[in-house]
C-alpha cells in the first residue's frame, strides 16, 4: 500500500496549483488525472489579478507571459449583429502587454487560456520536487477512516488497480466530481441555465474578412436576442465560437455549427474545426466543502457561468486557502479546528462569485427577454438611432462584467473562526471598485516599498508580523507565543508612511495565504490566545474574540 500525506484527484489548474503550493510548504502529494492532460477545449482564458498575485509569489509570472497567448492582441469587447453587419457598441481595452497595473496591486489580469495555463502550473508543481503526477489514473473508490483515507485508483489503460493511503484527500476533479459524490456532498442551485456548444476553429486572418476593429470577444445579437459569442482564444489564428442555447438540451450537427459560424461572420469563409464541446452552464455550489479528511475545490465545489471569468480563479483561491492549512496540520502546528475553517471561509466566496456570474449572464442575455427593436437591423436613419440607443444601454449594462476588481480582491472571510476581528464594520462588498483595507479577514494590501518590492512579496511561506514605524511595539508576546506553538512566524519592520496609512495599525498579523488575521496598536495582552485562534487551536464564537 502506497502512503502519501495528500492525494489530489484531478490535475486541472486547481489541482496543479494545490499540489504546487503544498510543495512550496514542503508537503508531498500524489496528483492523479484520468486523462493525458491535453487541453482541446480551454474552459478558461482569463487569469485574474488575485491569481496573478499568487503567480508572483510562486515566481512564475514570466512563465504566464511567455505561455503562448499573443499579448499584443487588442482586448476590446464588442457587440454586433454580425462581423459583416452593424456594430452596436464596444468596450475598448489595451492589449494584455500594454494594459496598466491598477494601483491596488503589483500585478494585473492576464490572458492565458487553459491550454497554455495548465502546462505553466504543471511546471510549477513539478519544480518543488514534492509532487508525484500520474496521468491516465482515475479514482475508483475511497474510504474515509478515523485517521486516514484509503483510496483505490486504477490505470485507465491497463485497468491495474492500486491502493493509496493518505492523511487527506482533495477532489479537484470537476463538476461531475467522483470525490464529491463518494462522500455524499450535494450541489445546491437551480437546474441548467443554458445548454451551450463551443467550437474551437482555426482561421488565419479572420480580422481581414470584415470591417470591425479587432476584439478579444464579440457578442452576437440578432432579432431573437443574444445568440452567440466569439473569442480570440490565442490572439492569432484560433477562435472559440459559443452557440448559446437555452434550458433545453439540443445536439447540433457539424453542418449546423458551420452554418452558425458563417452567420456570425456574415460571409462564407474557410475555416477548420478543431474540436466541439457541448456543455451545460450551471449555478451550483456544494452544500459543504469537506468532511473530516476529504475536501473539494474548484469546479467540484462550485459550478458557475463563465461570464466574468470567476470560476477557475475562485478555484485557485480555494487551493491557496486549503494548502497552508493542510501543511500546518501535517506539520503539527495547525490546531484541530484549522481545516474546518476552509469550508467556513471559502464556501461563502463561492456563493458570492457564482451569483455574480449568473447576474453577468442575465445582463448578456437581456436582449432575449426584451427583444431588440426591429429597426435595429434596418439600414435607415431610424435604424441608426435605434442602434445608438440600444448600444449605449447594453454597453452600460455590460460594464459590471468587464470591471470587477472588487470580486477578485475585495473578498472578506467575515466571521471566520480563525480570524480575530477588531470590531470595525465590514466594508461594502463592491464589484467594480476596490478600496484596500487591512481589516482582519481581508487581503493584506499592496504598497510599493523603497527597495522595489511589494508588501505582497513578504507573504506566502509563514505567518508574518508587520511592525509599522519607529515607535511600533515589538510584538514580542506574539513572537514568543508563536515559538511555543511551533507556528512559523517572520517579522518585518516597515518604515513606509504610505504602508502605515493603508494598514492603519502599528501591528498586523498576516497568514501564509496573504489574509490579515489580527491587528492592533499595542502589545496584545492575550498573545497566546491570538496565536491559538489563528492557527485553529482554539474554538469559540466570534463574539468572544471581539476584545482580543
Amino acid at each position: 500500500m502506497k502512503k502519501v500525506p495528500v492525494l489530489i484527484v484531478g490535475a486541472g489548474p486547481v489541482g496543479l496549483a494545490l499540489a504546487g503550493d503544498l510543495g512550496e510548504h514542503g508537503v508531498s502529494s500524489l496528483l492523479i488525472e484520468r486523462s493525458d492532460g491535453a487541453i482541446t477545449q480551454a474552459k478558461m482564458d482569463m487569469v485574474g489579478i488575485r491569481t496573478m498575485e499568487y503567480c508572483r509569489r510562486w515566481g512564475i509570472v514570466p512563465w504566464v507571459h511567455d505561455a503562448g497567448y499573443n499579448r499584443d492582441y487588442p482586448q476590446d469587447c464588442a457587440w454586433v449583429t454580425s462581423l459583416s453587419g452593424y456594430e452596436l457598441g464596444r468596450e475598448p481595452f489595451a492589449s494584455v502587454r500594454d494594459e496598466a497595473k491598477p494601483p491596488q496591486s503589483p500585478e494585473k489580469r492576464e490572458r492565458c487560456p487553459q491550454n497554455f495555463f495548465d502546462p505553466v502550473l504543471r511546471r510549477f508543481a513539478e519544480r518543488s520536487g514534492h509532487v508525484e503526477l500520474r496521468y491516465h489514473t482515475e479514482l475508483v473508490s475511497l474510504e474515509e477512516r478515523e485517521d486516514v483515507v484509503v483510496a483505490r485508483v486504477a490505470n485507465v489503460d491497463t485497468g491495474q488497480e492500486e491502493t493509496i493511503e493518505c492523511h487527506y484527500l482533495v477532489g479537484t476533479d470537476g463538476g461531475a466530481s467522483t470525490v464529491r459524490k463518494s462522500v455524499g456532498i450535494q450541489m445546491v442551485g437551480p437546474d441548467a441555465l443554458t445548454y451551450t456548444t463551443n467550437v474551437i476553429f482555426r482561421c488565419d486572418g479572420l480580422e481581414g474578412l470584415h470591417d470591425k476593429k479587432p476584439a478579444y470577444r464579440y457578442i452576437f445579437i440578432g432579432k431573437q436576442g443574444t445568440w452567440a459569442t466569439l473569442v480570440a482564444i490565442n490572439g492569432r489564428d484560433q477562435w472559440r465560437f459559443s452557440l448559446i442555447g437555452d434550458a433545453n438540451k439540443r445536439q447540433y450537427t457539424e453542418s449546423e455549427l458551420r452554418e452558425a459560424i458563417v452567420q456570425a461572420v456574415g460571409i462564407p469563409f474557410d475555416f477548420e474545426i478543431l474540436s466541439v464541446l457541448p456543455w451545460v452552464r450551471r449555478q451550483l455550489v456544494a452544500e459543504r466543502y469537506s468532511t473530516r479528511r476529504v475536501f473539494i475545490a474548484g469546479d467540484a465545489a462550485h459550478l458557475t457561468s463563465p461570464t466574468g471569468g470567476f470560476g477557475m480563479n475562485t478555484g485557485i483561491q480555494d487551493a491557496v486557502n486549503l494548502s497552508w492549512k493542510l501543511a500546518a496540520t501535517l506539520q503539527g502546528w495547525g490546531g484541530e479546528h484549522l481545516l474546518a475553517s476552509y469550508d467556513h471561509e471559502q464556501r461563502p466566496i463561492g456563493v458570492r462569485n457564482v451569483t455574480e456570474s449568473t447576474g453577468n449572464l442575465k445582463r448578456m442575455l437581456a436582449p432575449r427577454v426584451k427583444e431588440p427593436p426591429g429597426e435595429l437591423f434596418d439600414n435607415s436613419d431610424a435604424g441608426d438611432r435605434a442602434r445608438a440607443t440600444f448600444g449605449d444601454a447594453y454597453t452600460n449594462a455590460m460594464k459590471r462584467e468587464w470591471f470587477s476588481i472588487g470580486i477578485h480582491l475585495g473578498y472578506v472571510y467575515e466571521g471566520s473562526p480563525v480570524i480575530v476581528p477588531d470590531g470595525t464594520p465590514c466594508p461594502e462588498d463592491t464589484v467594480s471598485t476596490y478600496n484596500q483595507t487591512a481589516r482582519p479577514g481581508s487581503r493584506a494590501p499592496h504598497v510599493w516599498l523603497a527597495d522595489g518590492r511589494s508588501m505582497l512579496d513578504l507573504f506566502g511561506k509563514t505567518f508574518v508580523l508587520l511592525r509599522f514605524g519607529a515607535q511600533a511595539p515589538t510584538g514580542q508576546g506574539l513572537i514568543d507565543a508563536a515559538r511555543r506553538a511551533g507556528m512559523p512566524l517572520t517579522v518585518h519592520h516597515i518604515e513606509n508612511d504610505e504602508a502605515a496609512r493603508v494598514y492603519q495599525t502599528t501591528l498586523v498579523l498576516v497568514r501564509p495565504d496573504g489574509q490579515v488575521c489580527w491587528r492592533g496598536n499595542t502589545e496584545p495582552r492575550n498573545a497566546s490566545y491570538i496565536v491559538d485562534v489563528v492557527r485553529g487551536a482554539h474554538a469559540d464564537v466570534v463574539e468572544e474574540r471581539q476584545t482580543a
